[in-house]
């Protein structure tokens, strides 16, 4: 499976800050924000990455990620020249996608939860096993479903409908930013219709899916937490709890080093390597602290 991260569009939601600088590349408490999209697709299991960016952020992200090779994994990049919705991640990311399944992850969704790493290989390896003309997406249970597409199931538990910000939600399950999809996904995005709006909307292609009876729903559970940091509010509220969590355990949420080591993406000597090019700030003791209890 390969994986995108779609950290392009404009961030208006976050104007002023995001007038000069992606939100992506703002900090979220102690480290990118690119990075929380990121260290989830590498606690997946997946190496092979791209990243699709506005153009005059490219040399950006660049230089912030290289190629990955730092932590084992492969970047690679794509430009959208403007916001036409989610669903271009896909035409974008055609021939990066190829015939292999995909992970697409917002750059502004960040997870956390006991158990992440395996549930995270978990999920991917089971879609691996059954995605032949499939597609996953992941819900989180909100109290404000009407600003989110919401899946509504029958009695059988199995997807019924699915519905971009209704004004009458069926239930309280939001569809989060992370997807899987077979590589049929990138025929339908070019397809797709584009909405009123003049987007390829991503909600547009899970319906897709869900008409062929090839939709599946995983849902994240009590004991994981689930943030869309495209506004204000909720960057401080990520970051505030990404702080606490920190703070209270030691360890530290989305550290793309330390995910690369206990994956075996890198040896222990490169994980040094990392941990020295960082010595002077708390990023490398605390890499410094991982090594010396591995």
């Amino acid at each position: 499976m390969k994986g995108l991260i779609l950290a392009g569009g404009s961030g208006s939601r976050l104007y002023p800050t995001t007038w000069v600088v992606s939100k992506q590349l703002l900090p979220l408490y102690d480290k990118p924000m690119i990075y929380y999209p990121l260290s989830t697709l590498m606690m997946a299991g997946i190496r092979e990455i791209l990243i699709i960016t506005r153009p005059d952020e490219l040399e950006l992200f660049k230089r912030l990620l290289s190629d990955g090779s730092q932590w084992g994994i492969e970047i690679s990049y794509a430009v959208q020249e403007s916001p036409n919705g989610l669903g271009e991640a896909f035409v974008l990311g055609a021939d990066f996608i190829g015939d292999s399944a995909c992970a697409l992850i917002l750059g502004d969704n960040t997870f956390y939860g006991s158990g992440l790493f395996s549930f995270l290989e978990d999920q991917r390896r089971e879609f691996e096993k059954t995605c032949e003309g499939g597609a996953r997406v992941f819900t989180y249970p909100v109290r404000d479903p009407e600003r989110y597409a919401v899946i509504d199931f029958d009695e059988g538990g199995h997807p019924a409908s699915i519905e971009e910000k209704p004004t009458s939600p069926r239930s309280h399950d939001a569809v989060v930013g992370l997807y899987f999809y077979d590589h049929h996904v990138v025929k339908l995005a070019r397809n797709a219709t584009p909405s009123e709006r003049g987007e390829i909307e991503i909600t547009d292609i899970n319906r897709r899916y869900l008409e062929r009876d090839q939709l599946q729903v995983t849902r994240f559970g009590r004991g994981y937490t689930w943030f869309d940091a495209g506004t204000h509010e909720a960057m401080m509220q990520a970051a505030f709890f990404t702080q606490a969590v920190e703070e209270r355990q030691g360890l530290k949420i989305a550290c793309p080093e330390e995910i690369a080591l206990r994956k075996g993406f890198i040896s222990r000597d490169e994980f040094l390597s990392l941990a020295a090019r960082l010595a002077k700030s708390s990023y490398g003791e605390y890499l410094n602290f991982v090594a010396s209890t591995s």
